[in-house]
């Protein structure tokens, strides 16, 4: 408004800043001539801070850049994070440009001064009055506008902290953090405890809040309900901040009900915005190499007791007819350099077809076996698991910075020989391979040393032939399965590694941690290839999609990120549990995204359309593991209750509605059949259940530490 305006000129020119105040004369001239009168009103406030749609275009700049020098940042001017008082000299010629000045004691006091509105003792009448008409609203549109409550809540709260109205922030907090979700509860925690201004400095959960915009995603008719009663009733202090900290989604169309809103807020910056979703995403598989060389061989040695000649010719057929169909959504074979595959790999795809032609079909009238393997006495604290591909390796991670690694076959773990004796072994012997392994080393179980902290993360290469660990040391290693040594520790996180994860190719590795980054490697390289930036919390998991061009992350901000390993880039953003996430699977055909959390539910995600296709409800804990049956048909969930459920993933992901209506305004309608598609919940006596895996042939392997409490 005016008055204001002209506050900032006086103030302006008593601080010499001559240039700055022509330019802001020029500024709000032109501004007012193009907008009628008032420089900044609220009504043309609503043009220029920019919501929904209108965020892009040019006036947004305007808003956010000169603008706020103009009005909007007055009235907020106390309210502007930590460091940073207000902006004051905008640089002629740059329109979106603004030089921000640093947190002065005079420009802070000088500023608040003319923030007529920030009346302390005023806050509880202004969201009182707000929860009052949002109460009385209709209720298409309650549902939707009670989603302002919670943000507003905080940025009200934190404003009054920050201007160090000790009292009135109290008792502000007191009135009202009972009326929040509950699913805030644990945020609420963290801010009950910001009492001062002080406080806030270092409170990076603050920081993040006051940083990135609260999405809310809102129908048209909702959000113009709103700005015509904030308008009415001239609650600027309340429009400033939905200005300011929040980006209001507005899509056309109805209102979304309670139900649909509560699928899929919760997490730490509200929904993700519907373009975050939008960007293609190839989920297809990459074409299976053509190879049929030692089928012949490998057939006569292992299968005489068998008819050899019926096994062979079917097999011949699959390895064929399953690599010459291009997947549509499959990336390009070459998008990112994938390595090539050794003869032992291919003998590997060659076992593994064998045993697929044995694999059993599973379904809910043929649930699979689970073996459970229970760690006893493992008073160093378990804290991770990994079981090779072919299931005959399984490994731990220990709060003692162990790393164990047991046999689950009959063959004893061997090291290699000792160079000296290497030198006198024949290479053009047969069973060269047979020879270099020391037999004096074989044992059921090698432990590898190495970490100076808690291992939270391991994962086994495809081939076998490596291993990863990350620790709460900040370093990821990589230890050789051949001489059980340590041949890197890769050091980029400079805090925990929560997460570590081999690309199912082998040869590149995922890590993620408490820097709230996770980071690309290649096991040749000591630097990260990829650093993938956004969340705002810890990133607690992580997982290659089985095409290997894109990474999910799972994260304490409560959201699920897929960045595409190729640019960096996020693609998608899927927000809807309302705890940490701990565990996350792919499904076989790259399609669908499972994922845990601390909430004890499961939800699905249709990877392609970017939306949220299922809830699973069951289980009463965290849940630590998710994995799909090797045909897609069982998704299996292992939890802190003790429990493993088994659900149906055919029938949960079959009909699904994925029309244009619902992947652009986000209605989804969750069918509550969490019942019909559970298959069935196994208890164990007292261990929580840390990982699952199915073999080759579809049984399903547990694993999990003995509790005794």
């Amino acid at each position: 408004d005016r008055q204001t305006l002209v506050a900032v000129l006086q103030f302006l020119r008593r601080s010499n800043l001559r240039e700055s105040e022509e330019i802001l004369r020029r500024e709000a001239r032109l501004l007012g001539d193009d907008l009628g009168g008032a420089a900044l009103s609220p009504s043309s406030a609503g043009l220029l801070g920019g919501s929904g749609s209108e965020a892009d275009s040019g006036e947004a700049l305007l808003g956010r850049g000169t603008g706020a020098a103009v009005g909007a940042s007055v009235a907020t001017a106390a309210t502007s994070s930590p460091g940073v008082a207000a902006v004051a000299a905008v640089p002629a010629g740059k329109v979106g440009g603004a030089v921000v000045v640093e947190d002065q004691p005079d420009v802070s006091a000088v500023l608040s001064a003319y923030n007529q509105q920030g009346d302390p003792t005023l806050y509880e009448e202004y969201y009182s009055g707000l929860k009052h008409f949002i109460e009385c609203s209709l209720d298409c549109h309650r549902a939707e506008l009670s989603q302002l409550f919670y943000p507003l809540f905080v940025h009200m709260y934190l404003e009054l902290v920050y201007n160090q109205h000790e009292s009135e922030a109290k008792s502000f907090f007191e009135r009202f953090h009972g009326d929040q979700e509950c699913y805030y509860q644990d945020d609420l925690r963290v801010l009950s405890s910001l009492t001062k201004k002080e406080h806030m400095k270092g409170n990076e959960t603050m920081l993040d809040f006051r940083t990135s915009k609260f999405v809310l995603r809102i129908s048209r008719d909702s959000y113009q309900l709103l700005k015509r009663h904030l308008q009415e009733k001239q609650n600027n202090q309340i429009w400033n901040i939905v200005q300011e900290h929040l980006y209001i989604d507005i899509f056309d169309g109805m209102p979304r009900s309670k139900q649909q809103i509560d699928a899929m807020v919760g997490s730490l910056a509200g929904e993700a915005k519907r373009e975050a979703n939008k960007a293609k995403v190839f989920f297809g598989l990459l074409k299976e190499p053509e190879f049929d060389v030692p089928l012949d061989d490998e057939d006569e040695e292992g299968e005489n007791e068998e008819g050899k000649p019926k096994k062979k010719k079917p097999k011949k057929d699959n390895v064929g007819s399953k690599s010459k169909k291009q997947d549509p959504n499959a990336p390009p074979q070459n998008r990112i350099p994938l390595p090539e595959l050794k003869d032992s790999d291919k003998l590997d795809k060659v076992m593994n077809m064998k045993e697929a032609a044995r694999r059993v079909r599973l379904g809910p009238e043929c649930l699979p076996s689970i073996c459970f393997y229970t760690f006893l006495n493992a008073y160093q604290g378990l804290t991770a698991v990994d079981i090779t591909d072919d299931s005959s390796m399984i490994v731990g991670g220990f709060a003692d910075s162990t790393v164990r690694v047991w046999s689950v076959t009959p063959k004893k773990l061997r090291s290699v020989k000792t160079a000296a004796d290497l030198s006198l072994i024949d290479k053009e012997s047969d069973d060269v391979l047979e020879r270099i392994m020391d037999e004096k080393t074989a044992s059921e179980l090698k432990i590898l040393y190495g970490h100076s902290g808690p291992v939270y993360g391991t994962s086994f290469s495809p081939d076998r032939n490596y291993l990863l660990s990350c620790s709460e040391d900040g370093t990821v290693r990589l230890w050789s399965l051949q001489t059980f040594t340590c041949l890197v520790g890769y050091k980029g996180h400079n805090y925990p590694v929560w997460d570590t994860q081999f690309s199912p190719y082998g040869y590149y590795f995922v890590s993620g941690g408490h820097d709230r980054v996770a980071r690309l490697w290649a096991t040749d390289h000591y630097q990260p290839l990829r650093i993938f930036a956004g969340h705002l919390a810890d990133v607690t998991c992580t997982r290659f999609h089985p095409n290997s061009n894109y990474i999910a992350t799972g994260s304490a901000d409560r959201t699920i990120r897929l960045w595409d390993v190729l640019n960096g880039n996020c693609v998608r953003i899927f927000t809807g549990h309302k705890g940490p996430i701990h565990s996350l699977a792919f499904s076989p055909n790259g399609r669908f995204l499972a994922t845990g959390a601390t909430d004890g539910r499961v939800l699905l995600w249709d990877i392609g359309h970017g939306l949220m296709v299922g809830e699973l409800k069951g289980h009463t804990d965290t849940i630590y593991a998710l994995r799909f049956s090797r045909d897609g048909e069982i998704l299996a969930s292992g939890s802190m209750d003790n429990t493993v459920r088994l659900w149906d993933a055919v029938k949960a992901f079959e009909d699904l509605e994925t029309d244009d209506f619902t992947t652009a305004t986000g209605h989804i309608n969750l069918p509550e059949n969490s019942q019909d598609l559970l298959l069935g919940t196994y208890m164990t006596k007292s261990t929580p259940v840390v990982h699952l895996h199915f073999t080759r042939r579809n049984l399903l392997l547990a694993a999990g530490a003995y509790s005794s409490q």
